[in-house]
């Protein structure tokens, strides 16, 4: 599906102020979390199951100390491997909306932690969360409730700096190469991540390692590859131990 709805985050314009954090906990209903200082401005210290939306906040220290903000979120794949494994664990468990590419988490769906590790690991930005007492899988859901009335997402309708934009899919992805095309004149270094695998598109001036681990995806070919091999040789596997 390559139309449907788009993010687009331009870190260049990130101060980190993290109202699209607070939003999206407000909006989504999702209960605080302890945090404390570990010598970080970035709090909590990832992603959970009650934070879907988590500013990351880098240093990297060198002649001059450069900081790095990154909004960090589900990307809502085009082809999202999460939902192509968790197809085979329990069905409905992961959907994608043909209307604008969200792809949601059922919570109607509950999973074993076995299997969430599967669909965890098989996320090439480590996105998926995951409650054991529940069995219940979550994060970032596109503010779904909120688009198909007409509404931005809240993290977007927060954002003080206009960092955030969201909208039809081709016009995200024209604002995002403009505005690449601007950056790169100060920035030579200066890419999208994963544009063409993604939804949620963001713009980075510098190695996407200093901004956070799972900024872009390593391999995505390799990684959908691994997948369809597993399925394909699952059967065989479930029937020798049936034999055996």
């Amino acid at each position: 599906m390559a139309e449907g709805k788009s993010y687009f985050i331009d870190t260049t314009k990130c101060t980190a102020c993290r109202g699209c954090q607070i939003a999206c906990k407000q909006w989504n209903q999702r209960a605080t979390e302890k945090t404390i200082n570990r010598g970080s401005h970035q709090n909590p210290p990832d992603l959970s199951n009650n934070t879907w939306k988590l500013v990351r906040f880098s240093e990297v220290a060198g002649e001059n100390v450069k900081w790095y903000f990154f909004p960090d979120q589900c990307r809502h794949c085009i082809s999202p491997p999460c939902k192509e494994v968790a197809d085979g664990k329990a069905k409905g468990a992961i959907t994608q909306d043909e209307k604008t590419g969200a792809v949601v988490f059922n919570s109607k769906v509950k999973m074993k932690p076995a299997d969430f590790k599967e669909i965890r690991e098989a996320c090439p930005y480590d996105i998926p969360r995951f409650l054991p007492s529940t069995g219940i899988m979550a994060k970032c859901t596109m503010c779904f409730d909120r688009i198909k009335e007409g509404m931005l997402p809240a993290c977007v309708k927060t954002c003080p700096t206009g960092a955030m934009s969201f909208g039809d899919r081709k016009d995200m992805l024209e604002k995002a190469n403009k505005r690449l095309a601007e950056v790169k004149k100060v920035y030579k270094d200066a890419t999208l991540a994963n544009p063409d695998d993604v939804r949620t598109i963001y713009l980075l001036v510098d190695d996407p390692k200093k901004y956070h681990k799972f900024a872009v995806a390593e391999n995505t070919i390799g990684i959908t590859r691994k997948m369809a091999l597993k399925r394909l040789f699952q059967p065989l596997t479930s029937l020798r131990h049936m034999i055996g």
